[in-house]
């Protein structure tokens, strides 16, 4: 699920997009492309969720969160009754995968840095709903200072990227693409 309200100006993002959607077995949603309107079709969206066992969120760090349609997905579409609560199961189990860009260098996420705090921390709010969930919290993958980064860099990160979701994925999902 990727959600960039700028996704033409970022080489980052739409570098990592494109090794993503390069996998066979990769389900690939860009959600400012979908919903434009911010109008989200909650159904077809859960229906998605449960379809996967691995749910993958790419976005840049916007404030030191997701962008505005990211979250607006999460609210409307992870549901009580359905992602957590006492029937909301249709996500235990399952993988969350964050992959994120920044603009600031790696120095600058830590508690003497220019952020003062930690990407962990920042993504805390994400860790915690996969818990609330029931789901597996996986390592986010980050990409520091995507907008200095020349292209040659960006290529190794999109290849990075690539080999991590390929990493994510039941091996006998890919082993079955690989042979049909």
């Amino acid at each position: 699920m990727l959600a960039h309200p700028a996704l033409e100006r970022s080489r980052a993002n739409r570098a990592l997009a494109k090794a993503a959607k390069s996998l066979s077995c990769v389900t690939f949603r860009d959600l400012y492309e979908t919903y434009p309107d911010f109008a989200i079709d909650i159904e077809a969206e859960q229906a998605l969720l449960v379809a996967h066992d691995v749910i993958a969120l790419q976005f840049p760090l916007y404030w030191y969160s997701t962008p505005a349609l990211m979250k607006e997905w999460l609210d409307l579409v992870w549901l009580h009754g359905f992602a957590y609560g006492h029937d909301g199961v249709a996500l235990r189990g399952k993988r969350l995968f964050v992959a994120c860009t920044t603009g600031a260098s790696a120095k600058a996420y830590h508690a003497q840095g220019y952020n003062r705090f930690t990407m962990d921390e920042f993504l805390r709010p994400l860790e915690q709903t996969a818990h609330l969930c029931g789901m597996v919290w996986e390592t986010p993958f980050v990409v520091h200072g995507a907008a200095v980064k020349d292209d040659e860099a960006l290529k190794a990160e999109a290849e990075r990227y690539k080999a991590r979701v390929a990493s994510l994925l039941p091996q006998k999902t890919l082993s079955e693409k690989k042979g049909a």
